[in-house]
């Protein structure tokens, strides 16, 4: 099991739907919330958009994993948890899906490049990447979300990877906030599309799908 801590919102009919296999995302935070207590990260204002739509609309289970105080998301921790989360909730694998901000923004371009196998869809929220990474998630549906007057990750990181992804023939969607500074996580986590956007998506299975 990974060494992430973290915390599950479950939709309403979780426990009584005990046959339902249920999408799952996994959103990562931004580096100040490294050193908040679970229980606070639990009630973050930035997260209760997502409570709120997948308990509704959208029904599906949100996991939040807490990075350690001065590190960084490690692709391969992430995958161990979500490997032991697929073995030990009624996860549906073909529709796992990855978002982030901030850091968690840079945690989901970099572990869905380094696990492409197990995410049907990535969305990730004012962070950067590695275009050479770009092979690896050409077929990924991605929708990248960024303020273009973001003054702590320049926009630049986000379009970098979205012409990357399409000089490869990826069809990456972006939404670039015009007056948007740096917490468009708030806009774009309450936006009911996103998660219809989502569910839209099931995994690309592959030979290296596990």
């Amino acid at each position: 099991m990974s060494r992430y801590r973290h915390y599950i919102h479950y939709p309403d009919d979780y426990a009584s739907d005990a046959g339902r296999r249920w999408p799952l995302i996994l959103a990562l935070h931004g580096a100040g919330e490294r050193n908040v207590p679970l229980e606070t990260l639990k009630q973050h204002h930035y997260f209760l958009p997502m409570y709120r739509l997948t308990t509704a609309e959208y029904a599906g289970i949100v996991v939040i994993p807490q990075c350690p105080p001065r590190e960084y998301w490690e692709p391969e921790a992430l995958d161990a948890l979500l490997a032991h989360l697929l073995n030990s909730e009624a996860v549906d694998e073909d529709r796992v899906y990855l978002t982030g901000f901030s850091m968690g923004g840079y945690g989901t371009w970099y572990t869905a490049a380094a696990y492409p196998h197990r995410f049907a869809a990535i969305a990730p929220i004012c962070g950067g990447g590695n275009p050479a990474d770009a092979v690896a998630l050409k077929a990924m549906p991605t929708w990248a979300f960024h303020g273009a007057k973001d003054d702590v990750v320049p926009v630049e990181e986000t379009l970098e990877m979205v012409a990357a992804l399409r000089a490869l023939g990826g069809e990456p969607r972006v939404t670039i906030y015009p007056g948007g500074t740096h917490g468009v996580w708030d806009e774009t986590w309450k936006n009911p599309e996103l998660y219809a956007w989502f569910l839209e998506h099931r995994r690309i299975k592959s030979s290296s799908s596990s």
